[in-house]
């Protein structure tokens, strides 16, 4: 049975999400099982703004996947804490990671005889791109509300 790690915020569930699921599912296989780390406020935090949506609700909706068959916390924005407890025999990448967090997965993976497959990150899905665009278009309406 082939074990797949990937992991998200997963602030706002878009397709990009449901895609790189989709693709990691397959990659384990009919008998394979996937596990998805849900990053907690504070692994946001390490880069990113906190989340709006609760760590509990982002974990839910996770767990409602139906590509998902495992579900855990990931308490810091790398996965290498994750990886090591796991080791899943694949662990997914996004394009949108840095090379050197690229390489420093790929050498853990390497060494406890796994690999990282790196999937490309879906720019037209991003979630900071997509709230963006929710306050860009609530201050043209409330622009227009004034005229």
């Amino acid at each position: 049975m082939k074990i797949v790690y990937s992991y998200y915020v997963l602030d706002l569930v878009h397709r990009g999400h449901l895609k790189m699921m989709e693709n990691a599912k397959a990659i384990a296989g009919k008998d394979g099982k996937l596990i998805v780390g849900i990053l907690t406020d504070e692994a946001v935090m390490e880069k990113k703004p906190k989340p709006i949506v609760s760590f509990d609700e982002r974990f839910d909706l996770a767990n409602a996947l139906k590509y998902v068959d495992l579900v855990v916390a990931q308490d810091t924005y790398s996965p290498l804490p994750n990886v090591k407890k796991i080791k899943p025999d694949i662990l997914m990448e996004s394009t949108s990671h840095t090379d050197e967090a690229i390489e420093e997965a790929r050498e853990l993976m390497e060494s406890i005889g796994g690999k990282v497959i790196v999937i490309p990150y879906y720019p037209p899905q991003s979630s900071s791109d997509i709230k963006n665009s929710i306050i860009e278009a609530s201050k043209n309406n409330n622009e227009k509300n004034k005229e």
